[in-house]
């Protein structure tokens, strides 16, 4: 009975080859083989269609064929249900807030940018978020580096007031050791007086935002502070802390440093009779002369531009002339 069996499956096997081209009839039907085919073309499965693609082609056969929209969506396999789901999500602010936050930040990833708005009170979840990201195709690296604004260039000119307009600027030298070190100088531009000098080996924005914030407890803030564009100050924390203080940062023009002058002629004199002068052996050495040197740049040393005052004299003077002595603070 086994041996029947065993021979009539062969001889249906061989009856399917001679018939197919020496296929199977039901492997022939699966691969879709026809007589024009050849025997090294392989079998291929249809596409998935996305619930875009099949909404589509719904909407197509509607429109060309006098069916009805169950009919149209069973040829389809659509569900009728998703085919009259209208979406009510909109997603315009989210997109105008990611986008404004890649502005702002370009150089954050994906969940930087999204732990940034997080911590700033936008609570969106995080895969809607994403998905507008990646609409947006904000995940693609910048080529190059980043340009700077483009800045106005604004006139020079003494202030009339004391403590309405500083400038700011960095210098570098190093110890006998070779020790780089950096320091940052802070003028008033009414009467060229040296408010502070900040000497670390390093000097972020962070840092200067603390040195800004230990001038404003004794002496207030300007309504200006000009600087150039140095990453420290084109920096986040820095524009942040301007903008609460209502601060306007006035950037010079990239390569054009005669127009911080009041600061760059400052510059000049403490490197003349300071750092050039002295040899160093450690940071502590450089603030204990510096300290010594600023007090006697102050209140004593003659300056040419100041009727050969000195800048606490000169601003002495102007307040004795205008009645306003009160407003001149000094340490």
């Amino acid at each position: 009975m086994e041996k029947e069996i065993w021979r009539h499956g062969s001889s249906g096997a061989q009856k399917a080859q001679r018939a197919g081209g020496g296929k199977p009839e039901t492997q022939a039907d699966v691969c879709g083989a026809g007589p024009g085919q050849q025997d090294s073309q392989r079998c291929s499965r249809k596409k998935v269609l996305s619930p875009a693609d099949r909404k589509e082609r719904v909407d197509y056969i509607l429109e060309s064929y006098p069916v009805g929209i169950s009919r149209a969506c069973g040829l389809i396999e659509y569900s009728r249900s998703t085919f009259y789901y209208k979406p009510v999500k909109n997603d315009l602010k989210v997109v105008d807030t990611v986008r404004e936050y890649a502005d702002r930040f370009g150089q954050y990833g994906f969940w930087l940018l999204y732990k940034r708005m997080r911590k700033e009170g936008i609570i969106w979840n995080h895969k809607r978020v994403y998905g507008i990201y990646k609409l947006l195709q904000l995940s693609m690296r910048r080529k190059g580096k980043r340009r700077v604004p483009a800045r106005v260039k604004e006139p020079l000119v003494q202030p009339e007031l004391v403590n309405s307009s500083w400038s700011m600027d960095f210098m570098s030298d190093s110890l006998l050791s070779g020790q780089r070190f950096r320091t940052l100088n802070i003028l008033d531009d009414f009467n060229r007086e040296a408010l502070h000098i900040e000497i670390s080996a390093s000097l972020p924005s962070l840092r200067v935002v603390r040195v800004l914030e230990e001038l404003k407890e004794w002496r207030g803030l300007p309504s200006q502070i000009r600087v150039d564009n140095g990453p420290e100050f084109i920096a986040e924390p820095l524009r942040t802390w301007a903008e609460t203080n209502q601060v306007k940062l006035l950037f010079i023009q990239p390569g054009k440093p005669m127009q911080n002058a009041f600061v760059e002629r400052f510059n000049k004199t403490y490197r003349t009779e300071v750092l050039n002068y002295y040899s160093f052996i450690s940071l502590e050495e450089v603030r204990d002369v510096t300290r010594e040197w600023l007090e006697d740049y102050n209140h004593h040393r003659p300056h040419g531009s100041l009727n050969n005052c000195s800048p606490v004299e000169f601003a002495k003077q102007w307040a004795l002339t205008v009645d306003n002595f009160s407003e001149v603070i000094h340490n």
